[in-house]
């Protein structure tokens, strides 16, 4: 078994990196952790063919996106200590108000009872831009709010979930709205989310 790391900017970009990931490859997505900045660092965990193909269909996302990834490895047969790291109760980082770890146990009962067509993420850079950004994605077409997260350096996301149509409405409508606001870092659906990218988004 081995282990990938993935270190990409801004959770819009890195939730959909893992998406193509887990959707590439027989990987298990293990957690999120913000490392302090805009970057967020993403673990898989599978045989290291699995792992290198969910690497590579990361780093083609993040390069579709107009992004580049920040640093990508593999290590093989990692120590069995090594999980220590990741333990320990989750936490809320005082600084800025986000969580330390995404962890597929955040959330009992999951997220949904059954699996969102898909699901939006809009991201800025700007607590006002986000508050406008989200009230019009809600006014504009049949979608529910997920959640909010922070990343810190005020980068916060919202995400929502609906049918591929009115989350894609959603999400126009409040790019838009963002404007002046702030800077608006993506507006991304992605239809048939991964059961494990689910698992760690916002409770609804």
């Amino acid at each position: 078994m081995s282990i990938g790391l993935l270190e990409t900017p801004f959770l819009s970009i890195t939730a959909m990196a893992c998406d193509a990931a887990l959707k590439a490859a027989d990987v298990t997505l293990l957690g999120l952790e913000p490392i302090g900045t805009e970057v967020i660092l993403s673990r898989f965990s599978g045989d290291s063919g699995a792992v290198c193909a969910a690497l590579e269909a990361a780093d083609a996302r993040v390069k579709a996106l107009g992004s580049a990834v920040v640093s990508s490895s593999i290590l093989n047969a990692p120590a069995t200590t090594l999980d220590a790291v990741f333990a320990g109760p989750n936490s809320i980082n005082p600084l800025y108000g986000g969580r330390e770890y995404f962890l597929p146990t955040d959330h009992l009962p999951p997220l949904t009872t059954m699996k969102p067509q898909a699901i939006g993420i809009l991201e800025t850079q700007g607590l006002a831009a986000i508050l406008h950004a989200t009230d019009a994605m809600l006014k504009a077409a049949n979608v529910e709010l997920v959640g909010k997260e922070k990343i810190g350096a005020a980068y916060v996301t919202i995400i929502i979930k609906g049918d591929v149509a009115a989350v894609q409405a959603a999400l126009d409508a409040g790019a838009e709205a963002v404007g002046s606001l702030g800077k608006l870092i993506a507006a991304q659906v992605i239809a048939r989310p991964h059961d494990d990218l689910v698992k760690l988004l916002p409770a609804a």
